[in-house]
């Protein structure tokens, strides 16, 4: 009986390890894939020529949570983010010549996952996940086109307009002048060094 007390230890340690086996295959198992889900949408832009069309799709990013995740669009402009787990999460676009409102997507444990999206800028609840731009966004300022007005206004128009005045209605309005007030002019003028009107314009001096 010696032999068979000294191998009971080792022979209970072994029944209890079979029973921690047995026991663990039986635990219900859970994996964290079993509480993330996938969020698939669809990014509709307008189309213009196809292969411009076809290569602002590839550059659009769709960028989750802030750059949590980040994937780009299906040459049918679908995208789709993995292992999302439920909560709130904001999805945005990045797209070149567009502004998109970022979107607040709700995905739902409680009904395996579904997706209940709003956006941002608008608080417009969408039905189905498809996100399309709110305007077009300019880079570069617009020329403003041709007008004669804005060259009227400009410094330099005004310079040219003021010397017509000067070349063409002074010498009428120094004819209407009284000689000898225009004389007495010139002399007080070139005794403070000032040159007259009449040695500025030609004309003036040919007409007296």
């Amino acid at each position: 009986m010696a032999p068979i007390i000294r191998s009971s230890p080792a022979l209970a340690f072994l029944v209890l390890q079979i029973s921690l086996i047995f026991f663990s295959s039986t635990l219900p198992y859970s994996s964290g894939s079993e509480d993330t889900y996938a969020i698939t949408g669809r990014v509709k832009i307008p189309p213009s020529n196809v292969i411009g069309h076809l290569s602002k799709l590839s550059n659009v990013k769709v960028i989750l949570n802030g750059g949590q995740s980040v994937t780009f669009l299906r040459p049918d402009g679908y995208f789709t983010f993995h292992k999302v787990p439920a909560g709130t999460h904001l999805i945005e676009v990045s797209a070149m010549g567009y502004f998109f409102s970022p979107v607040r997507v709700d995905v739902s444990a409680r009904h395996h996952g579904k997706v209940h999206a709003t956006l941002t800028e608008t608080r417009r609840s969408l039905t189905e996940l498809v996100l399309e731009p709110l305007r077009e966004e300019q880079y570069y300022e617009i020329r403003e086109p041709f007008s004669i007005l804005s060259i009227v206004k400009s410094p330099m128009g005004l310079m040219v307009g003021f010397m017509v005045v000067v070349v063409f209605l002074m010498p009428k309005l120094m004819e209407n002048i009284d000689p000898e007030e225009m004389k007495q002019a010139q002399e007080e003028m070139r005794r403070q060094g000032v040159p007259s009107l009449s040695s500025l314009l030609p004309s003036a001096g040919a007409s007296r």
